[in-house]
């Protein structure tokens, strides 16, 4: 049998350092060398089996998102070289106190903060979570970064399951103190953060849609605060599966920005028609690469920035 097509999405603390990003993406796309080699693969070419279908940067965020495609046993190779190059590149702890005034406001634990390894069939799900376990330990071992496992992967040893926010929580200083204290043992590599790299963060699971709204000018940070508590799970107006938080753009506008993690259930449209409630859309974001069945009824007078279904749906992106 073929290996499954699986994605991955890894995210990186640096939206603005234009050299750095494309030398991230050039390490992203990588040979797709395989995580464990077999016997009978020793001395041969690593087959490339990578595409690099994305890269999605955001100066206010601070965050660029690479977006790979590759099958199971290469795929992960290609996210570990990149890793290399963002923990070779990037320093998320020891940065001055202007730069930390400047920093984005997308919350993050690493200069690599996740590593989700995405299956787009249920039957894939065993493939991801193996490349997943797999990078997670090669990161700690080679690149001497802890890993905390998220999400599917701590289903049976945390109840309910560890999320991204309970380890985020404090950043990468509140985790680092965390993991010094003894409350939190890495699930890979040193007990203790990367002195520059801090931690990253390592899932595996299906589709979700990174989504932002911007909001019209006359709403306020503040109105994107309240909208964002009103309609992420669990608010007043909230959607299951949905994360929202308020960013403040430059130049004023307020965003509220949304991980959409049930999009097979909660299409965007759904998700546009509760905020367009409680303030005026001027237009909307993706981040990444979304499912079809996500776009469904996507209003026609909100505009998509930067929107080519041809890259941009997964199933186009890969010719299904």
């Amino acid at each position: 049998m073929e290996p499954p097509i699986l994605l991955a999405v890894p995210n990186v603390s640096e939206g603005r350092d234009e050299p750095t990003i494309a030398a991230l993406a050039e390490a992203f796309r990588g040979r797709g060398e395989p995580l464990v080699k077999s016997a009978e693969a020793e001395g041969q070419a690593p087959t490339p089996g990578v595409r690099l279908l994305d890269v999605h940067s955001d100066r206010d965020h601070h965050r660029s998102v690479f977006t790979i495609a590759g099958t199971q046993g290469s795929l992960g190779g290609a996210v570990l070289e990149g890793a290399r190059a963002a923990v070779e590149r990037i320093d998320v702890v020891g940065q001055s106190e202007e730069e930390a005034d400047r920093a984005g406001q997308h919350p993050y634990v690493g200069a690599v903060d996740v590593a989700p390894i995405v299956y787009l069939e249920e039957a894939a799900r065993g493939a991801a979570c193996a490349e997943a376990l797999v990078l997670g330990d090669r990161i700690g071992a080679e690149l001497d970064v802890p890993v905390f496992l998220y999400g599917e992967l701590t289903a049976g040893g945390h109840s309910p399951a560890r999320s991204r926010a309970q380890l985020r929580r404090g950043g990468v200083a509140g985790l680092t103190e965390r993991i010094r204290a003894g409350e939190l043992v890495p699930d890979f590599g040193p007990a203790r953060a990367h002195p520059s790299a801090g931690v990253t963060l390592v899932a595996a699971r299906p589709p979700l849609v990174a989504f932002n709204l911007q909001l019209a000018k006359t709403a306020t940070i503040d109105d994107a605060r309240r909208i964002a508590a009103l309609v992420r799970e669990g608010g007043e107006d909230g959607l299951p599966g949905v994360r929202a938080i308020a960013v403040a753009l430059t130049g004023g506008t307020a965003q509220v920005s949304m991980n959409v993690e049930r999009p097979f259930d909660v299409p965007l449209a759904v998700v546009v028609e509760h905020v367009g409630r409680h303030a005026e859309i001027a237009s909307a974001e993706l981040v990444g690469l979304a499912p079809r069945a996500a776009l469904a009824g996507f209003p026609a007078d909100i505009p998509l920035t930067g929107f080519d279904p041809a890259c941009h749906v997964i199933e186009n992106a890969l010719g299904w």
